[in-house]
């Protein structure tokens, strides 16, 4: 009868934390251009979520493709993201590109139209890939296709 009460216990706590919900992507936002350098251009923005869920998890954002006028440039790559319990959070994106890659990948114009894109002080940047989200065996893709114009 013992085991039976530790059992059932630990059922009520099982069942009371809500793991089979999924984290709401809400948008990709605030791009922004944090250094332009000789040999590399670096770009932030963030990936907003609500969590919720009674538990945490972790997310993952690899192979998130960054696209600028056109042209894929980069990838997002970072270490897994603790995601926090019952809250609203937001992952922050970091894309290195280098300039080398930028000036050497002349197909479809990209040069042209990023010398085009600095005359007029704006460039089209996309990030296109999947986010996702782990916890505890259960998993969900999150698809991202984001296009903002960054003055600069």
């Amino acid at each position: 009868m013992k085991n039976f009460l530790y059992l059932l216990l630990l059922f009520l706590i099982i069942s009371s934390c809500s793991v089979n919900k999924q984290p709401v992507f809400i948008k990709v936002d605030n791009v922004k251009i944090s250094s332009f350098k000789s040999d590399t251009i670096r770009l932030k923005a963030e990936a907003f979520f609500e969590n919720p869920n009674d538990v945490g998890g972790e997310i993952s954002t690899d192979e998130i493709k960054v696209i600028i006028n056109g042209a894929e440039v980069a990838q997002v790559s970072s270490e897994e993201f603790k995601v926090p319990a019952r809250k609203e959070f937001v992952i922050p994106l970091v894309v290195v590109i280098p300039a080398k890659k930028v000036f050497e990948n002349n197909k479809n114009g990209i040069l042209g139209g990023l010398l085009n894109s600095i005359i007029n002080k704006s460039i089209k940047v996309q990030f296109k890939g999947d986010i996702e989200y782990k916890v505890f065996g259960f998993s969900k893709e999150y698809p991202v296709d984001h296009i903002q114009e960054i003055k600069f």
